[in-house]
């Protein structure tokens, strides 16, 4: 076997070893034995590095722009003992919103809201600070949506993004690729984040580079889509699958090797 299909099976497995890898930690309770079960645990895990690094004090008030489905923003309040207002675009994503906080042990810290990130109903300076996973990235205009961002917090407040860089020079196709799966504009060299930041009034505090997870999400996101074709297709339609199938090639391309991926702590001035 090994002889004739060693190669191939380093393909599936890996090719630093001819073993099993450890998924998941030795001892650690985590139940993961399909790729969505691993999907869901990176997901988690991110959430929490995410609260380890932002680290609100307890009571202050903290703005969730584009909360999802409202996971981070339940164990945000939970851990921290923070209260969190999330927004969400989304009326589809409100309700998941609502039903989680319904069962959830931190409901009373946590209020959800529809609301649009780059024209927010919120008073200035009504937030000690604001923190956005993946939502920046689809903004049709981000420096309005910073600049929302910057308003609504109260000086000396902490604002936690996390935001898509360009790596490289992509193909037309591959950029084209990304920003119809990703629904997002064209992403930007970090170098130009960076300036616009500084360009809306913010103060950069701290940077994580996270491309390595950015990268493993988009080959993850290629592989399950492949396995996952005849749910899709059952709950999206045939339609789906047409839209999606010659897109998946460059999407991955693009995520591997042009995609970057950072983790910003910024703070605005506190005079």
């Amino acid at each position: 076997m090994y002889d004739q299909y060693g190669d191939l099976l380093a393909n599936l497995l890996g090719s630093s070893a001819v073993h099993i890898g450890m998924y998941v930690p030795h001892g650690t309770r985590a139940s993961v034995t399909t790729l969505v079960d691993l999907a869901d645990v990176a997901q988690d895990r991110q959430t929490e590095h995410l609260i380890d690094t932002f680290d609100p004090a307890r009571g202050t008030r903290v703005l969730d722009i584009g909360c999802g489905t409202g996971a981070p923003a339940l164990r945000l309040a939970e851990r921290t003992g923070c209260r969190v207002t999330g927004i969400t675009v989304s009326r589809t994503q409100l309700a998941r919103c609502q039903e989680r906080q319904a069962v959830h042990p931190a409901a009373d810290r946590v209020e959800f809201a529809y609301g649009n990130a780059m024209a927010l109903e919120y008073a200035d300076a009504s937030f000690d600070a604001v923190w956005s996973i993946d939502c920046v990235p689809h903004l049709s205009d981000r420096a309005l949506g910073l600049r929302e961002a910057l308003r609504v917090l109260k000086p000396g407040g902490r604002f936690l993004l996390t935001e898509f860089t360009l790596r490289g020079t992509p193909t037309e196709a591959e950029m084209s690729a990304y920003t119809t799966l990703w629904a997002c504009p064209p992403l930007r060299p970090f170098a130009a984040l960076i300036g616009e930041i500084d360009e809306v009034g913010f103060e950069v505090e701290r940077v994580q580079d996270m491309t390595t997870n950015a990268v493993l999400c988009g080959e993850l996101m290629g592989v399950l889509y492949q396995d996952r074709r005849e749910e899709i297709e059952q709950r999206f339609g045939k339609e789906a699958l047409t839209h999606t199938d010659p897109l998946i090639g460059p999407f991955r391309s693009f995520t591997r090797r042009h995609t970057g991926y950072h983790v910003l702590v910024l703070r605005k001035p506190a005079g």
